[in-house]
């Protein structure tokens, strides 16, 4: 008897024909559904068809799949008025249109609405854009929107915690004021936790302020600072990483963190432990103005500086340490008649 499949090298149909890039995963269930798939020379019709692309022979339209492209990973600032699907009944510009020379077919991760510009990730890691776009990920998606007049603190703490729309209550989300305009309108950043369609446009109807514009600052972390409208750049290898680990349900602010410390990678430079400058090493001394010995073996604060008192006598007319600064002795030489070793410094 032959050996069988291992049931976990298994995949569904549309995802195996999806990873070769030939379609996007919905085109692919299309394809499976429309008859033009064939699994070891019989045609299936069931996106689910569970199929081990190292054993089985898939093919779509009589020839066999390409071999699966390198994975890539893409950021546009998505400029307003594209849709970010790839067919539009109306006619309308596709975001795919900014991303026709890449060398590999990719596709949007999540949505952004056809007013809406901002951070939109593109790949061909249909896995990975799983991941992210589910519910249970809750990746943050970091938006500056401008409103109508200002929301009182009320009504964004109702945001805050969240409020009720036509399809559900929202998740908790993040709000802080960002300035107002010469016409009273106001700029706030939100950060929300979800991809329902439209979200913060309706969150801000919910309270009677309504958008008037809207752009993603950044996408589970990434960002578009820097960039301009239309740009399309490769992701660091450091935002790759971030991305792979959110996706796995780390949090935002510790993924991508161990990359940084991989082997071939710089690292931070330690402080160095210098030795203090002249100045600071001054202040520090062994000389102390309360106590310790002065320049000349005695103390400043009760004993001598010349074999005197500092603070016996007096700095005009009587001793500074015995005698005076204006006729007793500097030191054996006059400065003023005296010396400094055993009269007045």
């Amino acid at each position: 008897m032959g050996e069988q499949p291992e049931e976990d090298n298994k995949e569904r149909v549309a995802k195996v024909i999806a990873a070769t890039g030939l379609a996007s995963r919905r085109e692919a269930e299309r394809l499976v559904e429309d008859g033009r798939v064939e699994v070891n020379g019989e045609v299936v019709w069931h996106p689910a068809h569970m199929v081990d692309p190292a054993v089985d022979n898939v093919k779509v339209d009589g020839k066999p799949l390409p071999e699966p492209p390198p994975k890539v990973y893409y950021l546009l600032y998505k400029p307003r008025g594209y849709i970010t699907g790839r067919d539009d009944p109306a006619g309308r510009k596709s975001v795919l249109e900014l991303a026709e020379d890449l060398p590999h077919r990719v596709e949007p991760v999540g949505r952004l609405d056809f007013n809406t510009e901002g951070a939109l990730i593109l790949t061909n890691d249909g896995e990975l854009a799983n991941r992210l776009t589910h519910p249970s990920s809750e990746v943050p998606k970091r938006y500056a929107v401008k409103v109508w007049k200002t929301p009182g603190d009320k009504k964004l703490d109702r945001l805050r915690r969240g409020v009720q729309l036509d399809d559900g209550r929202t998740a908790p989300c993040k709000i802080r004021p960002l300035e107002s305009t010469d016409a009273d309108n106001t700029w706030l950043e939100v950060t929300v936790t979800e991809g329902r369609n439209r979200l913060v446009r309706r969150m801000f109807d919910a309270i009677g302020h309504p958008v008037s514009k809207l752009r993603r600052e950044s996408f589970a972390t990434v960002s578009i600072r820097g960039m301009e409208r239309g740009q399309l750049r490769p992701l660091t290898g450091e935002e790759i990483a971030r991305l792979q680990e959110i996706g796995q349900g780390k949090a935002p602010a510790e993924a991508g963190k161990g990359f940084r410390y991989k082997e071939g990678f710089a690292r931070p430079k330690e402080r160095p432990n210098r030795p203090l400058s002249r100045k600071k090493s001054s202040r520090r001394g062994t000389s102390s103005r309360g106590g310790a010995a002065g320049p000349s073996g005695g103390s400043r604060g009760g004993g001598s500086r010349g074999g005197g008192s500092r603070g016996g006598g007096s700095r005009g007319g009587g001793s500074r340490g015995g005698g005076s600064r204006g006729g007793g002795s500097r030191g054996g030489g006059s400065r003023g008649g005296g010396s400094r070793g055993g009269g007045e410094g």
